[in-house]
């Protein structure tokens, strides 16, 4: 290995980094936004304030959710960006990275709201917002488990897509090699 793919690895893994650490955060602010539009009429800082330890089980879950399923996009961008590369077959494996995330972001949040949604018609006889607000922890433990089920699955579908594709075949099928 000479020192210019010395150099090249590390600074596609720098870029990794960053980019992680740019998305883990983006994930913490949506998951935080979602959970608020999920709990209209509960203010979640001031019941955080209080202790109330099932928001925070409840949130935790939707952050590491979101995560979850945002890390299998992240994994397929950085799985695709390898030394190499021509120029055209990077721009297609960056296409094919930001594609998946965004996939990744977008099936994360629709899976949190149907898993949601569903756990809500099944659980008639229970108000879980309502139960959440009151601290209820065994009813935030049961969402918390439903949310990261959905998310596993989710995430190893994004995986899947971020595998199907090479930057080699796209590039070639997009006229770019």
């Amino acid at each position: 290995m000479g020192l210019d793919s010395l150099i090249v690895g590390l600074g596609i893994a720098l870029a990794q980094l960053v980019l992680g650490l740019l998305l883990a955060m983006g994930s913490v602010y949506l998951g935080i936004k979602m959970f608020d539009k999920l709990t209209e009429g509960v203010d979640e800082m001031a019941e955080l304030k209080k202790g109330n330890a099932a928001v925070a089980i409840l949130l935790g879950a939707i952050i590491f959710s979101i995560a979850s399923v945002v890390e299998g996009g992240v994994f397929g961008l950085t799985q695709s960006i390898i030394p190499g590369l021509t120029i055209m077959e990077l721009a297609a494996a960056l296409v094919i990275g930001i594609v998946n995330l965004v996939l990744g972001v977008v099936l994360a949040i629709l899976s949190i709201y149907i898993a949601i949604s569903m756990l809500d018609r099944i659980t008639e006889s229970i108000d879980e917002f309502r139960e959440i607000r009151r601290g209820n922890v065994a009813v935030a433990i049961m969402m918390a488990a439903v949310l990261f089920s959905v998310s596993f699955v989710i995430r190893g579908a994004v995986v899947a897509m971020a595998s199907a594709l090479s930057p080699q075949s796209v590039a070639l099928s997009l006229g770019w090699a």
